[in-house]
């Protein structure tokens, strides 16, 4: 960073800090009756209307890099993973708290990157920053958001609901946003043995899944989609941590197994180029890697032609079974594995 841009916060404070970021403030939303200024945030409520809730935490060395990872689209990503949770019960969001803790090491242009992520998220999810805290950190920043949405009483859709027979969808692809942290660990490594100050990794061949795990996005279109055909899934969730995860929960919430269908699990080519390079299995990307941010749902069998017609980005892997807290997954040849989830 050029030294002429770079302002270290403690020569303007917090409290000086904390108005520069109150510039950011997402989109304008009529639910809110006072915003960034006051004490609370006061947002109306009408009787149909149910509202949600969700906050992510994102710890420095934990949940993200910064050899690697670029502010602006770390901002743009904790937002995605608060959201993602409230497009998961059928609600838009409407509103974020953003909490950060920041080492004074920091510079004021850094926070403000940072700031900037957050704000292009929540112009793209539709969403007013109404406020939050802003405090130090002694070495690690750390990032706290607390997305607020609402939908229709009548339509919000939990991980329980699905019955005996249900099929289980799933949108876009899975592993992607592991295969892309493996390329960058692999490439950190190597700058770490190389020590070379001005090493430039060669990324170009990487870039979908790169893209996956520094840039993802929520699913705010299937949620769209849902609404606009009067679509109610039995049940849904949003895959955070991997396929196995999203359909345990699902399952689990019904007081039912599940079978799955190991070939129908959809893994973008890029991913499968990736797993092959690291001698790894592709397959464990998408069952345990996480950070995909896609929906997983079920409906009755009799509504996937309905959907079909409607959306392509979806598959269908499996489906509902009676056989409780088992999961069995048909890998298409002559071994089944069974879980108990």
């Amino acid at each position: 960073m050029n030294n002429s841009t770079f302002q270290p916060i403690h020569e303007i404070g917090f409290s000086e800090l904390i108005k520069k970021l109150g510039a950011y403030k997402g989109t304008p939303r009529k639910e809110i009756l006072e915003g960034i200024g006051d004490d609370a945030v006061i947002f109306s409520s009408e009787s149909e209307y149910s509202f949600s809730a969700s906050t992510e935490i994102f710890m420095e060395g934990v949940h993200f890099d910064l050899t690697y990872h670029p502010l602006n689209h770390l901002g743009y990503k904790v937002v995605t993973a608060a959201v993602s949770d409230i497009y998961a019960m059928n609600t838009k969001p409407f509103q974020l708290l953003v909490s950060i803790a920041v080492p004074n090491m920091h510079s004021v242009e850094m926070v403000e990157k940072l700031y900037e992520g957050i704000d292009m998220a929540c112009k793209d999810y539709e969403i007013q920053i109404t406020g939050g805290d802003t405090t130090a950190s002694h070495q690690l920043l750390a990032i706290s958001v607390t997305a607020i949405g609402k939908g229709n009483k009548n339509q919000v859709i939990y991980r329980k609901g699905s019955t005996e027979g249900d099929l289980i969808c799933v949108t876009g692809d899975f592993g992607a946003a592991m295969a892309g942290l493996r390329i960058l660990m692999r490439e950190k490594n190597e700058w770490r043995e190389k020590g070379d100050l001005h090493f430039r990794p060669d990324l170009e061949n990487y870039e979908y899944v790169i893209k996956r795990q520094l840039f993802p996005a929520a699913r705010k279109d299937v949620i769209r989609l849902f609404e606009e055909n009067n679509i109610i899934p039995s049940s849904l969730t949003d895959v955070t941590q991997g396929v196995v995860s999203a359909v345990s929960n699902l399952a689990n919430a019904s007081s039912l197994g599940a079978d799955i269908f190991l070939p129908a699990i959809p893994i973008s080519l890029e991913t499968r180029k990736v797993a092959d390079e690291m001698q790894e299995d592709v397959d464990k990307y998408a069952f345990y890697g996480g950070e995909d941010f896609e929906l997983m749902f079920t409906l009755p069998e009799s509504k996937i032609k309905e959907l079909e017609v409607l959306f392509d980005d979806f598959a269908v892997i499996g489906k509902m079974t009676d056989k409780k807290n088992i999961l069995k997954i048909d890998t298409g040849g002559e071994e089944t594995i069974h879980i108990e989830i």
